[in-house]
């Protein structure tokens, strides 16, 4: 029999908070984003940040970068905030989408012809660049031992690693499984490599009154950084001990493109397969989708190719499109898991994110979310991720009722 897969807790640290109410407070205002170092650049950070707040007294704090902080911190709300006892957390799978330490300037005082100097080196620095520091972190910090896996698929990483965990618990092999991510692409290293990239909304004018995803005069991504971790359990399981249900995980997908290093397939078949992958998995049709959530990152060939890959998938259908990326900038590889936990936590409350910077739609066609629509009406949810390299994920929730 098909075992059934819900979200029973979640903890999120964001720009626009932790709590439903904080997020929905937050979508009803506008976005706000500050300036950083370097001409033009702008990004959205998380104030007043303490990783101590979450995890009390914990000396392995010290080896985790800003983006593993925020995976740790997120992940110690949503397992301390679901019941679980100890027994049941040592069996608790464990799925962490993480991306690159870029904050190179930081942790070497100095790189001369390939050869770093030891001053002000501490002797595990290498674990701030590790992928899987996070992960341990978790493990140690929160009693967690199942079965795990650390996804680095870019910016489909913390999507990816919530499809992995849905995969495990529906196929048998886990009852509870932990998963999301944490990221921060704020550091002169991070917008060095972005910017040089080309991917990076530069302005000296503010743009919390002007930056769009799916507008017409887009112009790349601003930066974000936070984290968030969900509870994933047998439906069975979560009735048996009383658990809250936040949502039901329907269907995921992924793929591959193939096709550039740092741009996607302008075709968008390989970002659809993806799709309709999870679709399938959850016995659905795009028509049965009441909302989604797109990558949307604002730069011109991301929005370009959504666009009309939302085209083919719901035709004449304006289904609210939403892109929080214009409220929050782009998480790197912990923006799926933010973005869920986000929308989930907007819709509860009645509350759609719309587009308010938005003035030149890049397709007539697109049903772009105006934020005036009820947002408790909107159950079944789409949410897309596309990375660097052609990773593509999508995941299909249902809000619990």
């Amino acid at each position: 029999m098909r075992r059934r897969v819900v979200i029973t807790s979640v903890g999120v640290v964001s720009p626009v908070g932790s709590t439903p109410d904080e997020m929905a407070m937050a979508f009803q205002k506008r976005p706000r984003f500050l300036p950083l170092k370097g001409d033009g650049f702008w990004g959205a950070p998380v104030s007043h940040f303490d990783l101590k707040a979450f995890t009390g007294r914990f000396k392995e704090g010290r080896y985790l970068n800003r983006g593993a902080q925020f995976a740790v911190a997120a992940a110690a709300m949503a397992l301390n905030a679901s019941g679980l006892g100890e027994t049941e957390r040592q069996e608790t799978g464990l799925f962490c989408g993480s991306g690159p330490n870029f904050d190179v300037g930081q942790e070497f005082s100095q790189i001369k012809g390939g050869a770093i100097s030891q001053e002000g080196l501490s002797a595990l620095w290498i674990l701030r660049f590790l992928p899987n520091t996070a992960s341990s972190a978790i493990s140690r910090l929160l009693g967690v031992h199942g079965e795990n896996h650390t996804c680095g698929s870019a910016c489909a990483a913390s999507l990816t690693a919530m499809g992995e965990a849905y995969r495990k618990v529906k196929d048998g092999y886990l009852n509870t499984a932990l998963a999301g991510g944490g990221d921060s692409r704020l550091s002169d290293g991070g917008l060095l490599a972005y910017g040089m990239a080309q991917a990076l909304h530069t302005d000296e004018s503010d743009p919390s009154h002007i930056y769009a995803p799916f507008d017409a005069d887009r112009k790349g991504f601003i930066p974000g950084e936070g984290g968030a971790f969900f509870l994933l359990e047998e439906l069975n399981h979560a009735q048996r001990r009383g658990a809250d249900i936040v949502a039901e995980v329907l269907g995921f997908g992924s793929s591959l493109d193939g096709y550039n290093m740092t741009a996607p397939d302008p075709s968008g078949k390989w970002a659809e397969k993806a799709v309709r992958l999870a679709l399938d998995e959850g016995f659905l049709l795009a028509s049965d989708l009441d909302g989604v959530c797109a990558h949307g990152t604002g730069t011109l060939l991301n929005d370009a190719m959504e666009a009309d890959l939302f085209k083919r998938l719901f035709g004449s259908k304006k289904v609210p499109v939403m892109a929080l990326k214009g409220w929050i900038g782009h998480l790197a590889s912990a923006c799926g898991a933010v973005e869920v936990a986000l929308a989930l936590g907007a819709l509860s409350q009645g509350v759609v994110p719309g587009h308010p910077n938005l003035k030149t739609p890049v397709l007539d066609s697109l049903g772009l979310a105006s934020g005036k629509e009820d947002g408790k009406q909107i159950r079944t949810l789409l949410f897309e991720n596309f990375g660097f390299g052609g990773q593509n994920s999508a995941l299909v929730l249902r809000r619990w009722q």
